[in-house]
């Protein structure tokens, strides 16, 4: 039997997103029976107070499943027979030294991926092409390391050393041509190990068309460079074939709770006073006739961004980036405006806010 423990709000002090990135086009996983029946329909509140071992989830019949069928038949396509191994765990990642991938729990069931939603804000890889994108980009790393890559000089040479310290976040150049564009936040900048898996992932999609969609960039070298290595992978044999799994779903004792707590706090989603200071010295808590206080910042979006970025001598995709910051949090506040409030006083508080994001480097993306 499960003994349910209610989470007080002090147990989980983080707010719930609100939808920042919806899912589109998910088919929901048929319902895996046994245990998940257990759970699938409590509150969010008993919920969280299941550790992730008590999930007993599965990859079978999961669209996760049918992901990785989709993969072995591109990685067929290009005349490669390596086939990664799968198996769940708390995030998307491959570790060093091992031909596999780990897949996050939240995407095998429709009531955790409403979870991930409420509390993170988005599901990473909660629809298809997002889905393939980073089964993509992880078989990039797992076949590196299969054939143990990292130490062949043209790897080296195109992509860089693997032994450059890997950053906690970093700033990405949005117009850069070095590099390719695959997942979101310019993640090909990242580490010279993300470049690689990167290229190769875009390199492996039956439809990027990349000999001609990169014409002209200097991420076009690194994309040949990968279409000579894959060639030289066809006639080798694999060097590692183990099937070892790190951090295991099952072997997980942290409850559900305790995971958002530390997800959201590594992401930095929580607010700083200050920002609800600042927001409160132009929005208000409510009233008749008042507009939302994301809407209102919506619909001036781009004189805001101009403004302030002319202002402070910043790009406007970065002043963009706190606006969204500040839009989600006022709507989370359920902040509204005088719809004839003008904007100067609002241009004030986004400057102010784009000065403390870089001073903490939250213009940095956390890796």
């Amino acid at each position: 039997m499960i003994i349910f423990k209610v989470w007080r709000p002090e147990d989980l002090p983080l707010e719930p997103m609100e939808s920042v990135r919806y899912e589109r086009g998910v088919q929901e996983d048929r319902t895996l029976g046994g245990v998940v029946d257990s759970w699938s329909r409590l509150s969010d509140q008993e919920l969280l107070s299941l550790r992730l071992n008590q999930l007993g989830l599965s990859l079978e019949g999961s669209s996760v499943a049918r992901g990785i069928s989709q993969l072995y038949r591109e990685l067929s396509l290009k005349g490669l027979s390596f086939r990664p191994h799968f198996w769940v765990s708390d995030e998307w990642f491959c570790p060093d030294g091992i031909p596999g991938i780990s897949v996050p729990f939240f995407l095998l069931h429709p009531r955790l991926r409403r979870l991930e939603q409420r509390y993170i804000g988005y599901v990473e890889g909660g629809d298809w092409p997002w889905m393939m994108k980073l089964l993509r980009h992880e078989a990039g790393h797992a076949i590196e390391n299969a054939f143990n890559m990292r130490g062949w000089p043209e790897r080296t040479s195109t992509f860089g050393s693997t032994e450059q310290p890997y950053p906690n976040s970093y700033a990405p150049r949005p117009y850069s041509r070095r590099f390719v564009r695959h997942l979101e936040d310019h993640y090909a900048q990242s580490h010279p190990d993300e470049d690689f898996a990167e290229t190769f992932a875009l390199w492996l999609n039956p439809e990027s068309q990349w000999e001609q969609r990169y014409q002209g960039w200097a991420a076009l070298e690194k994309l040949m460079t990968m279409e000579k290595l894959m060639k030289r992978v066809q006639s080798r044999s694999q060097v590692r074939k183990n099937r070892f799994r790190q951090d295991p779903i099952e072997m997980n004792k942290q409850t559900l709770g305790q995971f958002y707590r530390d997800k959201r706090r590594k992401l930095k989603l929580t607010p700083t006073r200050d920002m609800d200071a600042n927001l409160r010295t132009v929005f208000t808590d409510g009233g008749v006739g008042l507009l939302g206080a994301g809407a209102f910042l919506k619909k001036h979006r781009q004189e805001i961004c101009r403004e302030v970025a002319q202002g402070m001598g910043e790009y406007q995709y970065r002043i963009g980036d706190v606006l969204n910051r500040l839009s989600r949090r006022a709507d989370e506040l359920g902040l509204s405006v005088d719809p004839s409030q003008k904007l100067a006083p609002v241009l004030d508080v986004v400057a102010a806010q784009a000065l403390e994001d870089w001073e903490r480097k939250r213009h940095h993306i956390v890796l």
